[in-house]
This record gives C-alpha cells, structure tokens and sequence, in this order.
C-alpha cells in the first residue's frame, strides 16, 4: 500500500500501515548502502524502527533506521562517501545540505530528501578527529516524516 499524497506535501500525515512505512524504510536504506558501494567492513545489524510523533503520539509515527559501515580503511570510506553523494540525485534524492557539520570533528555530512516520499537521510564520514582515529565509518540515518497509522493500529506494540 502507498501512503496517500497527503503525507507528502506537508499537508495531514499519510495513513501508512507500520509494516509498509517498515518495509519502505528498509528498502531506501539498503538502496543507500548499495549507492556507497562498499562489500567488505562492517554494517550495523537491525532494522527501521518506529518513533511516535509528539503532535499526537496514540496515532501519528516516524520510522528511522540508524546503521553505520566500520572496519574501513579511511580511503575506501571516503571514496564510499563521494560516491553516495554522486549517487543519491540519480536515485530520486535531492541533497539539501554537503559540508562540514557542525561537531569539533568537522566531519563531512550529507542531508538529503526523497522526491517520492517524505524521507530523509542524513549521513557522515568519520575519518577526522577523535572518532575517526577510534573508529572510522560511516553513519547513515534514514528517518520518515510522520504517518498516521490505520485505524485499530496499537502503536505501543510496534517498536
């Protein structure tokens, strides 16, 4: 099922089952980490979860799927990093910010947002300062705009 349009252009939140906004979730990540293109190192385990949206939290849900690709060498992340920047445009993704955040590690952060669905990825290359010497990678954090789950729908039970 697709959430309907109204999800996606700031008007009322789409009514979204959890398991497709899930599965949804899920599968844009999987597409960015193929977009980074790195096959040896490590990627965190797990999947999207659901976060409930302060505005009505009985009803209204996020998803986000936080991961991150480690035991890198620096050069090979760093060339995963330019090729996701590449990439993400050519996949329906418009990158709205590129450069140095904001931390005492200056690291180099990418925030993006899908054309075709309220999503958001916001990812960073930690190879500078303290957390790139203790452990270079890339984090990655794909989040949902809010969805209204279907009527019935106990969002307590699905985290």
């Amino acid at each position: 099922m697709k959430p309907d349009k109204r999800g996606d252009s700031g008007g009322a939140p789409a009514i979204y089952p959890v398991e497709d906004a899930r599965a949804k979730t899920n599968h844009l990540s999987s597409q960015i980490l193929d977009m980074i293109g790195i096959t040896d190192g490590q990627v965190t385990e797990g999947g999207a979860g659901v976060s409930l949206c302060h505005e009505d939290p009985d009803h209204l849900y996020r998803m986000r799927h936080p991961w991150s690709i480690y035991e890198v060498a620096p050069e090979k992340l760093k060339a995963g990093f330019q090729r996701l920047q590449e990439q993400l445009p050519k996949h329906g993704w418009k990158i709205v910010s590129y450069g140095p955040d904001t931390s005492p590690n200056r690291n180099l952060e990418i925030i993006a947002d899908f054309g075709k669905g309220p999503f958001s990825v916001n990812a960073s290359l930690h190879i500078t300062g303290k957390s790139g010497t203790e452990q270079p990678m890339i984090q990655v954090d794909v989040v949902s705009g809010c969805f209204r789950a279907p009527e019935g729908t106990d969002l307590d039970k699905e985290f």
